[in-house]
């Protein structure tokens, strides 16, 4: 008895599954363009919402710049000067027993 017969049945059951396969990433593909565009028309803001959105950020930019300077300045002023751990490239790995090296 041989299990593992190619035979036309196992041409048309992979032709029909491969296809199957093709067929739905196809539909997977444009469903998620779909509903990307939906989402896009979703999300767009109006102009009004825009406007009051532009001159909110722009407020809040002169509020918080002081701030960001201070961030930024003090990050340069880390990164210029190496005030960070200097580490040797150097590995050392040391030999030692636990009772895990314990063979019986």
């Amino acid at each position: 008895m041989l299990i593992l017969a190619i035979t036309p049945e196992t041409w048309y059951v992979t032709c029909v599954g491969f296809c199957a396969v093709l067929v739905l990433l196809y539909a997977f593909i444009y469903i998620m363009k779909l509903l990307g565009w939906i989402m896009q028309k979703a999300s767009a803001p109006k102009q009004d919402e825009a406007k009051v959105s532009v001159s909110s950020l722009q407020q809040e930019k002169s509020e918080l710049q002081s701030d960001d300077a201070v961030a930024v300045a003090y990050a340069l002023h880390l990164y210029y000067n190496s005030l960070h751990d200097e580490e040797s490239p150097r590995l050392t790995v040391k030999n030692h027993t636990t009772a895990w090296h314990i063979i019986q």
